[in-house]
């Protein structure tokens, strides 16, 4: 029998049936059934159906001879399932890569429990993927399996079918079925989750629930919402037939009225002449399940309130009320702001007018993101060289832990701030400060940029409008006009800002500042950071960091992490670290072999720690060269990434190193040595010498010496790459390579052992 039986029913999605059908069959995990149900669609189901059960045995196809409902459907493929555990997946959702593998694995480890919870993401028409906001409760805490009791907090998750394994034997003993109607789901998951004896967690995405624009079921105005009321009273039948299921009536009793709140409330569900009936049978069945003492939270005793009050003209009134006092705070709120707005105005033009502080200077980065990037690096060198200078950081609450205890903190928009921005005689940013900000005699701005530009940048979107998306050119300029010093890492970055950002301000060709770290950091530093990051001792550590994508509003899928581990074999980590222009997104996979890295506060640190960098057109690569470490660049979409953005020469005839054009090649890279031989060491040497001719560890020291201390000649000179001796990662100093140039021992066949003591 297999492993899993997954069961899709199928009604009115042809037009996202077939890749919900690809991600069950294109698992890595091949042992399964696909039970695949035809609840009598009009449309093609049927026939996609039957084409999938033609090409693959694994797929058995069902068809209904009339249309029964989700619930009925899903029953039609229970009576059908062999398999150890019980999979649901609704026909427009798919399944994460490799979800069955994680599931099947975690199964394994906590010994075969009755439940297994695992989590999804939202995924929007618009490309977005949003993961569960509880997603918290699924974190391994505690013994593993458990009992409901024991986390309680499980039943503040969506209370849906497909997010769960189900042991086949437990659910055939307690004989779960679903009933029809919509909300089917409700009767299914409380008992399951109340009656398991032995419940696990696995804190993976494993489906993306696809959010449609129009023609799900539960959008659709219909009298059949109040099938609800029916599906409660099967939830508080199964309690009554299992008296040691008593002591969840309360939560039930709140999770109830907080889901008929949900249906009344959200527009589009009822019809006009239901609302009243729907009040009336709410109202009914708060009285009839009602627990003396179960407390509601504060938040949700009003709508627990108007429930049981169950009058739709009451309830109305209170709405109306509810919606007036929103609007009534709302309007306070932007009057508060618009108040405390122009008051610090008024306040920084006052500061304008008062001397200059000549011992003070401001730091920012990436918009208060804390601490770091070249502004970073350089506030340490003015506390270094320059300690007379009281230096201040910009950060957004959130950030502030990273914030050095020497330097003070600015809230933006605060007091302090604007008073700051007005009479500090330095403003050092890696973008532009606020607008509105003055630049007054006597101020120096250093402009430090982020980094080398491969992509287009400036001026040089005006015809990129994908890219550029609604840039104020204009406004661009103002904020260069600003700039009194533009710093650069080579003569390409120079020649590309000073077009793209066109204005009087001086170039300093000195290195990027944040790359000074390279040269100072020790072994023992190295080996701190890995600890820190949970790299095991010995393990190779492939720092996977990909740019953003213009045209995306998500992270793009990017290579399959776990595919990639599983070839190369356990002697390998992975540190995934998304851009942090795509803001939140689903948690990356948990399971052993990668870390997911996208919140840690410093990239420097991420690179000292690794031993080899995969990117695709991140101006990280620029700065990992400094380390002269392997660089593979994974080019799989260059002819989108170049139609979109554009770039300022073609990465794939002058790489940092091994050079792959998708997943397969990229695993072939690492397989064959190929990333770490002496070809990619050649083309690593070229790149350095083109790109990090000034990057010798001192670049910040010589722009606080010539900025701030006046210091037109005799500042450090140039050490060249050939003759640098930055850190070496920690499987090169476990080899005993030193020497810039110089390779690892080729890694042997995917699958067999990872050597990491041999060199050439």
């Amino acid at each position: 029998m297999p492993r899993f039986s997954v069961i899709v029913p199928a009604y009115k999605v042809q037009a996202y049936l077939h890749e919900c059908l690809e991600s069950v069959l294109g698992q890595s995990f091949l042992d399964l059934e696909l039970i695949v149900v035809d609840d009598c669609s009009p449309d093609a189901c049927g026939t996609i159906i039957d084409e999938f059960a033609a090409r693959d045995p694994r797929v058995s196809a069902v068809h209904l001879p009339e249309n029964v409902g989700l619930g009925l459907a899903r029953n039609a493929g229970l009576e059908r399932a062999t398999g150890d555990y019980l999979v649901f997946l609704d026909g427009d959702d798919t399944l994460t890569p490799d979800a069955l593998r994680a599931i099947a694995d975690r199964l394994e480890r906590t010994g075969d429990p009755d439940v297994l919870v695992y989590d999804y993401a939202r995924t929007f028409w618009s490309g977005e993927a949003v993961r569960n906001q509880a997603a918290a409760q699924l974190a391994e805490e505690g013994p593993a399996p458990f009992r409901l009791e024991d986390r309680p907090g499980l039943l503040r998750l969506l209370m849906v079918v497909w997010n769960k394994a189900y042991r086949r034997e437990f659910v055939e003993r307690e004989g779960f079925r679903f009933p029809p109607g919509y909300y089917e789901d409700t009767p299914w998951t409380y008992p399951v989750l109340m009656s398991a004896g032995s419940i696990a967690t696995l804190d993976r995405v494993c489906v993306h629930y696809r959010q449609r624009r129009h023609g799900s079921i539960l959008g659709t105005s219909s009298r059949k919402h109040l099938d609800v009321f029916e599906q409660y009273d099967r939830v508080f039948a199964h309690v009554a037939a299992h008296p040691d299921l008593d002591r969840w009536r309360p939560l039930l009793f709140r999770r109830m009225l907080d889901h008929f709140a949900t249906v009344f409330v959200k527009r589009g569900r009822l019809p006009r002449s239901a609302r009243a009936e729907f009040l009336r049978r709410a109202r009914a069945h708060y009285r009839r399940y009602r627990v003396p003492g179960a407390p509601a939270a504060p938040r949700t005793r009003l709508r627990h309130a108007m429930i049981g009050l169950g009058t739709h003209r009451t309830y109305r009134l209170l709405s109306f009320a509810s919606r007036v006092r929103r609007r009534a705070v709302r309007l306070a709120a932007r009057l508060r702001r618009a108040v405390r707005g122009a008051a610090l105005q008024v306040h920084y033009r006052i500061q304008l007018r008062l001397p200059l502080h000549t011992d003070r200077a401001v730091f920012s980065s990436y918009w208060g993101r804390g601490h770091g990037c070249n502004p970073g690096a350089l506030e340490s060198a003015f506390r270094s060289f320059a300690p007379h200078v009281r230096t201040a950081w910009i950060a957004h609450p959130e950030h502030r832990g990273t914030i050095p205890a020497q330097a003070r903190h600015l809230r933006p928009g605060t007091a302090a701030y604007w008073t700051a921005l007005a009479r500090s005689k330095y403003l050092v940013n890696n973008v532009n400060f606020d607008r509105r900000l003055v630049k007054r005699s006597g101020q120096i701005m250093i402009q430090t940029q982020h980094g080398t530009p491969l992509k287009r940048m400036g001026l040089d979107l005006q015809d990129r409008p994908a890219a550029a998306r609604g840039t104020d050119f204009a406004e661009l300029l103002r904020g260069a006009d600003k700039w009194d010093y533009c710093l650069s890492a080579n003569r390409h970055s120079t020649l590309v800002w000073e077009r793209v950002f066109p204005s009087s301000y001086t170039t300093l060709e000195y290195g990027l500042p944040r790359n000074d770290v390279f040269q100072h950091a020790t072994a023992a530093d190295v080996e701190r950071l890995r600890a820190s990051l949970g790299v095991p001792a010995g393990a190779v550590a492939v720092l996977y960091a990909p740019t953003h994508r213009d045209y995306r509003h998500s992270r793009p899928p990017g290579p399959d992490l776990e595919r990639l581990l599983r070839r190369l074999g356990p002697g390998f980590v992975v540190l995934a670290r998304d851009h942090h222009a795509y803001g939140e997104q689903p948690a990356r996979t948990a399971v052993d072999g990668i870390i997911d890295v996208s919140g840690h506060p410093s990239v420097e640190s991420l690179c000292l720690a690794s031993d080899v960098l995969v990117t695709d057109y991140s101006s990280l690569m620029f700065d990992y060269a400094v380390l002269d470490r392997p660089v593979v660049v994974l080019a799989d979409d260059w002819e989108a990434y170049e139609a979109a953005r554009g770039t300022y020469f073609d990465l794939r005839a002058f790489p940092p190193g091994a050079l792959a054009r998708g997943e397969d090649e990229l695993i072939d890279v690492f397989a064959s040595g190929e990333w770490r031989g002496p070809r990619a060491a050649g083309l690593r040497a070229a790149f350095r010498e083109r790109f990090c001719p000034y990057d010798d560890g001192r670049a910040a020291e010589r722009v606080v010496r010539h900025v701030v201390l006046g210091e037109s000649g005799g500042l450090p000179p140039f050490v060249p790459p050939a003759e640098r001796r930055p850190v070496p990662s920690a499987a090169a100093a476990l080899a005993g390579v030193q020497g810039s140039g110089r390779t690892l021992e080729s890694v042997p066949a995917p699958g067999a052992a990872v050597p990491l003591t041999e060199t050439l």
